[in-house]
């Protein structure tokens, strides 16, 4: 009796054994499957040069081996008391990732459109002899053809960097009428600054970070 109980111990404890090594067996090999498994949408945010802090999405497509994705970013935020009262920042495009995971090194070619109500203050209004001061509100509005270089990692919770240059017409003064105490006048005031503009376009630099699908 002592026998079979002892044999009956040792398969007990072999059963055991082996159902947990097989469960992590199966746990390691389905975070293996995960790991490598193609993650086709990204939702998440990013923050930088020109959109401040915005929204991102991306939909990797089935296109030249799952290495080309669409993608939209949108910003929209107030800024009192400055000049830029509040500002919406649009951007669509594609990547290219070297990889075919949908991750990894990428290059991006995309279309911008920044939109800004501005207020500018101590305006001088001529009313016949006398000087009136008052403020007058515009819009400045303007678009730009992005070229990026990033990247992004892979797994359920992404990190991504893009460096770029946005090409585009940007003005350096702005023309508008306003109307003040019943005095309508047109003035021409410098652009406000903005972070990351140069001659000839803007310069993008911005990080991210969401979940991948």
């Amino acid at each position: 009796m002592k026998t079979i109980s002892i044999y009956g111990i040792l398969l007990m404890f072999f059963f055991f054994n082996s159902t947990i090594c097989h469960s992590q067996l199966v746990e390691t090999e389905n975070k293996i499957l995960d790991s490598t498994r193609i993650k086709r949408i990204n939702i998440g945010f990013k923050i930088g040069i020109p959109n401040v802090i915005g929204l991102n999405g991306e939909v990797l497509l089935p296109m030249l081996g799952n290495r080309v994705s669409t993608y939209l970013d949108y910003s929209r935020l107030k800024i009192p008391p400055d000049e830029v009262e509040l500002f919406s920042y649009f951007e669509y495009g594609a990547n290219f990732y070297f990889n075919q995971k949908g991750n990894g090194f990428f290059i991006s070619l995309g279309q911008a459109k920044f939109d800004a109500d501005l207020t500018f203050f101590n305006l001088a209004f001529k009313n016949g002899g006398i000087t009136e001061a008052g403020s007058g509100s515009t819009d400045l509005n303007f678009k730009t053809t992005n070229i990026k270089l990033g990247v992004k990692t892979g797994g359920k919770f992404y990190f991504r960097f893009e460096v770029g240059f946005g090409l585009g017409n940007l003005p350096d003064t702005i023309n508008f009428t306003s109307t003040s105490n019943g005095i309508t006048q047109s003035f021409s005031e410098e652009r406000p600054p903005i972070p990351g503009l140069i001659q000839g376009g803007i310069l993008i630099g911005n990080v991210g970070f969401g979940l991948a699908f």
